[in-house]
This record gives C-alpha cells, sequence and structure tokens, in this order.
C-alpha cells in the first residue's frame, strides 16, 4: 500500500484510496528512494515542475517554497546525515479539488492516487510499486483558505513538513508515528530559520509571520485526547510547536539527534469520565484554588531542593480592572515585591479561561515566578525579568505534567493552553508587553523552561 505521510489540516477527514485504506496520515517510509533512471525535467532555478500548478499566489508560493527546499536539503543532507541529496523522483502534483481537469493527472498524484483524494489535505508518498512514488501533492484551494487566515508563508510550512518526510525516506525515520510527524516539523523548522536569516533565493519571511506560523500550527494538532501510541498520531498543540522551535533554534542537527524513545510528549488520552466530560477542565473558582496551593507546593520544593532556602509564599490577589497600588494601574499581571503579593485582573483570567483552565495557571504562574526570582535576590524589575519568569512557569508547567507537584494532576491538551495563552494574550502590552517579546519568543522562552528546567531560566539551580 502507498506510503505517505501527510499533514493534519484542520480536522479534515482524509480519503480512503481503492485498497481501502486511510492514507493522510499513512504508514511511516522505511525504504530509501530507488532511482529508475533521470528524474522529471527541471526548471530554472532547480526545482521540479509541479504538475497542475497555475499562477495563483498559492501555487507560486508552494513552488518557491520547493525550490529553495531543494537547495537547502542539498546542502545540509551531506552535512548532518552523510549522505547526498537526491531530488524527489515522482515530482510534486497541485491539486483543486472542487475544480479538477483529471486530463492534468494521467497516472494520478503522488503513488498513482486519484487527484480527489487529496481534499483538505497535504501528503508525502513512497511505494515503489506505484506511479508517482517519492513526490509530495497538496490541495491548493485549501492550502489558500489558511494562508488567508494564518499567512502567507503558510503554505511554504507545509511543504517544507511534507519535504521533512521525504528526507526521512532518505535517512531513515522514528518508529513511532508521532515521532516521525514531529520530527518532520522540526527539520521544517531547520529550513524556516535559513530562510529567515535571508538565505533563501525564492521564499521570505518577516519576524511577524512565526508567530501567525504557530497559530496556524493549532490547526494541525491531533484532537485532545489522542494517544501518542496510536498510529496516525501527529503529536499536540504543544508537541508539534516545540518540535518546529527545536529545529529553528538549534538546526538538523537536533532533528537528527533528538528524536529518539526517550522524547518527551506531552500528548495523552484521557484517564476518567468525569475528565473527559470537562475536556479536563476544572470550574474556574476550583482552578484558581488548586494554583493557589500548587504555586507554593512547587517553590517551596524547588527552593528547598536546588536553591537551598526557604520559599515565603506570596497570597493571590484577584482585582477587577485596576491594578493594586503598588503596580501600574494598567497592567493585569503584577507581582508586588512590597507586601510580597501577587496580582491579576480576572477579566484577563476569566477570559483566558476559555483557552482553557492551564490557561489561567500559566498567566497566574508567570508573576509568581517573578516573586521567587525577588526571594532569590534577584530584580524582578529587571529589563529580562519577564522573560525569566516565563521560562520558570515552563519549568513549573514540567513538573505539573510529569506528576511531581501535590494535587495536580495534568489533563489532555493542558500544556497547549500554556501556547494558547502566551500567543494570545502574552504580546498585548497590558499583559507581558513589557517584555518586548513576540508570540514566538514567548513561546520558545516557556519552551526552554519545560525541557531544560531552571537551567534555561537565568536563576541559580
Amino acid at each position: 500500500m502507498p506510503r505517505r505521510r501527510g499533514t493534519r489540516l484542520l480536522a479534515a477527514l482524509v480519503a480512503v484510496l481503492a485498497t481501502g485504506v486511510l492514507t493522510g496520515c499513512g504508514v511511516v517510509v522505511l525504504e530509501p528512494p530507488r532511482s529508475s533512471g533521470p528524474g522529471p525535467e527541471t526548471v530554472p532555478g532547480g526545482n521540479s515542475p509541479v504538475v497542475g500548478a497555475t499562477a495563483e499566489e498559492v501555487d507560486v508560493l508552494a513552488s518557491d517554497a520547493l525550490a529553495d527546499l531543494e537547495v537547502f536539503w542539498a546542502g545540509e543532507l551531506p552535512e548532518v546525515f552523510g549522505t547526498a541529496f537526491q531530488p524527489l523522483q515522482g515530482g510534486y502534483f497541485s491539486v483543486d479539488p472542487g475544480d479538477l481537469d483529471p486530463r492534468q493527472y494521467p497516472d494520478g498524484v503522488g503513488c498513482g492516487a486519484d487527484p480527489r483524494e487529496v481534499e483538505d489535505n497535504a501528503f508525502y508518498c513512497l511505494d515503489g510499486q506505484r506511479p508517482n512514488s517519492d513526490s509530495i501533492t497538496y490541495d491548493r484551494a485549501f492550502l489558500a483558505e489558511l494562508a488567508s487566515g494564518y499567512g502567507r508563508f503558510l503554505p511554504a510550512l507545509v511543504m517544507a513538513h511534507e519535504f521533512g518526510h521525504a528526507v526521512q525516506g532518505r535517512v531513515g525515520a522514528p518508529s513511532a508515528s508521532i515521532a516521525i510527524e514531529t520530527q518532520a516539523d522540526c527539520l521544517a523548522g531547520a529550513w524556516t530559520a535559513w530562510v529567515a536569516a535571508g538565505n533563501a533565493e525564492r521564499s521570505e519571511m518577516e519576524e511577524a509571520d512565526l508567530d501567525d506560523l504557530l497559530r496556524g500550527y493549532f490547526l494541525l494538532r491531533d484532537p485532545v485526547g489522542t494517544g501518542t501510541a496510536q498510529q496516525s498520531a501527529h503529536g499536540s498543540y504543544f508537541d508539534r510547536v516545540s518540535a518546529f522551535q527545536e529545529g529553528f533554534d538549534a538546526g538538523a542537527v537536533a532533528c537528527r539527534d533528538e528524536f529518539g524513545p526517550e522524547r518527551v510528549f506531552t500528548q495523552s488520552q484521557f484517564t476518567r469520565d468525569d475528565d473527559f466530560r470537562r475536556q479536563g477542565n476544572l470550574p474556574y473558582d476550583q482552578l484558581v484554588s488548586l494554583v493557589d496551593s500548587a504555586l507554593p507546593a512547587f517553590w517551596e520544593r524547588v527552593f528547598a531542593e536546588d536553591f537551598g532556602g526557604r520559599f515565603d509564599a506570596p497570597p493571590l490577589e484577584p482585582f477587577a480592572g485596576r491594578a493594586p497600588g503598588c503596580a501600574p494601574a494598567d497592567r493585569d499581571l503584577v507581582y508586588c515585591a512590597d507586601g510580597n503579593v501577587v496580582g491579576f485582573d480576572e477579566g484577563l483570567t476569566r477570559e483566558a479561561y476559555r483557552l482553557g483552565d492551564f490557561a489561567v495557571a500559566t498567566a497566574i504562574s508567570i508573576p509568581y515566578a517573578l516573586g521567587a526570582r525577588d526571594q532569590l535576590g534577584l530584580d524582578p524589575a529587571d529589563p529580562d525579568a519577564i522573560r525569566s519568569a516565563v521560562c520558570l512557569t515552563g519549568w513549573f508547567s514540567a513538573e505539573v505534567n510529569r506528576g511531581a507537584v501535590p494535587g495536580t494532576e495534568v489533563s489532555p491538551g493542558d500544556i497547549d493552553e500554556s501556547v494558547l495563552f502566551l500567543l494570545t494574550y502574552g504580546v498585548e502590552e497590558q499583559v507581558l508587553g513589557a517584555a518586548q517579546l513576540s508570540g514566538f519568543q514567548l513561546v520558545d522562552v516557556f519552551r526552554g523552561g519545560f525541557v531544560e528546567g531552571a537551567a534555561a531560566c537565568d536563576v541559580a539551580a
């Protein structure tokens, strides 16, 4: 059967091949592509022609990305993986399932599939027994729709992810589906950093595009409650964003080395009926009460174990519209060194609760971490203090995720809600705007604390 790797776009169901196999998230690519003679005729710029492509912007963006991906991986594969880059033998296919001319695809699209099967999707396919093996196919109408809502770079990101599967077809891939998919996200991140640095001949991006990309990844996550062992698992929102940022920050070497069986994923299944009914969310008041006990429990332990001191837990003081007099009145999240108080505007936290209960925990944890820094003798007004507090919130979240904070139990999707909070509210001036960080940077700092702990957070541990 065709060996295909697909991008989950929205919650769209992938069509069924004539063999009856779901194909958008298919069997892992294990065998390297075998050359059957000269590849497809190339065009100036080094990329193979995209069959079915039009002059529409989405096809231009996708075609430009594919050309730049070929250039990037021609350099990276020998340097990082020790093998020469072999262009995709089956080429590339653009399809609009709603306006289809079958004559453009006499042998079908990837692995001979019916072009209509790519609706709301994109996939890489490798099956040497079928035509057009070792190829990428995409639904241009749907990519255009996504680009209209999440930035014009999104079609390029989808191409980069599918090209990551082509790289796996050449150098090997992890065994689990979730590791395969997130490694492809990492490989896409490595290429995106190369583009952002101005190295691409055709593709370009601006800093604001990165925030749009991370928001777009929310559409690509698995449904909350999907298990990591499922055959088609792609990863939670945090898993996928984290993998992309890892490639962006550390390059393809990290993608090669960091996706072994020991890698931690936040995706999980619901284990209790009541948690499933609530979709992992506690009632607001119960959640705030839990946070009020969980944060002291975490910081008292780490002060004793890592910092050799005693932690004086600050009380939580919710307010409505105007911060306490010890802080600027227009701030939604505050720490008052005078009195050792953490305050939060319930207008913010009740609105953030719509993202999920852990969005509220994330919000309150950030000023609480400023209080912890203050007790470590670090100035809470330092320009980098908020960056450090976001990182420490990532550390706290990781400890909750692994069950190390008494009285807490992580639910599926919780850590995704941290990402959503930072992208949605963290960039607002009255929330974390004083840090002067983009949403992408805030999530990256949070990820550093989640993965590395205090060592990433500019505190002496």
